[in-house]
């Protein structure tokens, strides 16, 4: 037999989780990256393409075309020829360069640690081991 299910002291849950406000506006591979490339001044198409070689044309296009949309990143048409479009953060945009950079750093110590245990001692999680 289980144990019961207790009742929540809270008086009333939150209208809306901001932290799930947040994360969904950076869903989407590649979204934050974006956004990082993004942070030191506007980018055009292909600039963002040579910042972030792993990523497709598509994906990339798709990606700023999610981030326009919810408000994150601002398109201005070139006067130029060929046609070309440059991508800048939004106000809202840059408010998001902290938590990114907090997300960074955090994974940068993981990757320190994972890099600085020798192979050998590596610790193994699988059942009966």
């Amino acid at each position: 037999m289980g144990l019961p299910v207790r009742k929540s002291k809270v008086d009333a849950p939150p209208p809306a989780c901001p932290l799930t406000e947040i994360l969904t506006l950076l869903r989407g591979a590649w979204a934050p990256n974006v956004i990082w490339y993004l942070s030191a001044e506007p980018r055009r198409f292909g600039e963002l393409r040579h910042d972030i070689p792993r990523i497709s044309a598509r994906v990339l296009s798709a990606r700023l075309r999610e981030l326009e949309s919810r408000g994150l990143v601002t398109r201005r048409v070139l006067d130029s020829s060929p046609p070309s479009a440059e991508y800048a953060l939004t106000g809202l945009g840059r408010e998001m360069l902290p938590a990114i950079h907090a997300l960074a750093s955090v994974g940068q110590k993981l990757l320190s640690q994972r890099d600085a245990t020798p192979a050998g001692k590596m610790k193994l999680t699988a059942r009966g081991k």
